[in-house]
C-alpha cells in the first residue's frame, strides 16, 4: 500500500461558508496539500452535477456523492448503491397522502414528483446551486436513484422511519430529510475509494459539520469536526477545529499536522 495521505472534505458548512462561498485560505490550503503529494477528495450529500464548478476550481477528480451512494475515481464510477425501487414507490404513495413532496436524485439530475412546493423551493434554495429539480413524477422508475429528498418537518419524520426499514433518514434541513439505502453512508463510500487507491486506513482524514458526517468522522482515523458542526458531530470527531468562516479548514489541517 502507498503511504500517500487522503483528505476528504464535506462541502456545505465545511469547504463552503454559510454564504456558499469558498474562503480564499481554504482554496490555498487545498492547493498546498495537492502540491505536497496528498490526495484530496470530496465527500458530500450533493449529487455530482451540483458541484462540478467547485471540483474544477479545486482540481479535484475523486469524490463521494449522495452520502456515499455514488463514488467516482478519476472519472470512473467505482461504486453505486441505489434505492430499492419497489420500496421507493411505496414511500411515494404514502408521502402523497401526507402532502409531503419528494425529489428523486440520479447521477446527472434531480426530479420532483410535484410541479411546485414551497418546502422544495426554500430548502434547496439554501444550497445556492444552479441545478433545480424539474417535474417528472415517474423519474424513479427511469433511472437509478441514489438518494431521495423527503420534504417534511421533524415531527413528521417518524412515520416514515417506522415503516421503511430498507432506508435510512438523515435530516439536512428543517424542512427536508435525505433518504438513503439502509446502512449507506459517506464512510462506506470512503472505504470503497481508499481500497481503489490503495491507501492505508491510518492515512485517511475527513472534515465535516453535518449529521450526515457522523459516521464518516467516527470511522476514519482522523476525523475533524468544524467549529460550526452539530454537537452530535463534534462528539464523535477526534478533533474540533474553528468554524468555516474562521478559516477552520486551515486551522484543522494544522491541528492534524498536514499544514505547517
Amino acid at each position: 500500500m502507498t503511504d500517500k495521505k487522503i483528505i476528504f472534505f464535506d462541502i456545505d458548512g465545511t469547504l463552503l461558508d454559510h454564504d456558499k462561498k469558498l474562503p480564499p485560505a481554504t482554496k490555498e490550503a487545498i492547493q498546498t496539500l495537492q502540491n505536497d503529494g496528498h490526495e484530496v477528495a470530496i465527500a458530500t450529500g450533493r449529487g455530482p452535477f451540483m458541484y462540478e464548478d467547485l471540483r474544477e476550481e479545486l482540481g479535484i477528480q475523486n469524490f463521494v456523492s449522495y452520502n456515499g451512494q455514488y463514488v467516482e475515481v478519476e472519472g470512473e464510477m467505482i461504486f453505486g448503491n441505489s434505492l430499492n425501487q419497489d420500496k421507493l414507490e411505496e414511500l411515494t404513495e404514502l408521502a402523497a397522502t401526507q402532502d409531503h413532496p419528494l425529489v428523486y436524485m440520479g447521477k446527472k439530475e434531480m426530479k420532483a414528483n410535484v410541479e411546485h412546493h414551497n418546502h422544495i423551493v426554500e430548502s434547496i434554495g439554501t444550497l445556492k446551486v444552479e441545478a433545480f429539480p424539474t417535474h417528472e413524477p415517474e423519474y424513479f422508475k427511469m433511472e437509478h436513484i441514489y438518494q431521495t429528498l423527503l420534504f417534511c418537518e421533524r415531527d413528521e419524520e417518524t412515520l416514515y422511519e417506522q415503516k421503511f426499514e430498507a432506508f435510512d433518514f438523515i435530516r439536512w434541513h428543517p424542512l427536508s430529510v435525505d433518504i438513503l439505502p439502509k446502512g449507506g453512508s459517506k464512510a462506506k463510500g470512503i472505504e470503497m475509494m481508499i481500497a481503489k487507491l490503495n491507501i492505508k486506513p491510518e492515512n485517511v482524514y475527513a472534515f465535516g459539520d453535518g449529521l450526515n458526517d457522523i459516521e464518516m468522522l467516527s470511522t476514519v482515523a482522523h476525523g475533524v469536526a468544524m467549529g460550526n458542526a452539530h454537537d452530535e458531530t463534534k462528539e464523535v470527531a477526534k478533533y474540533v477545529t474553528k468554524a468555516v468562516d474562521e478559516d477552520g479548514i486551515v486551522h484543522g489541517l494544522k491541528m492534524v499536522g498536514l499544514l505547517k
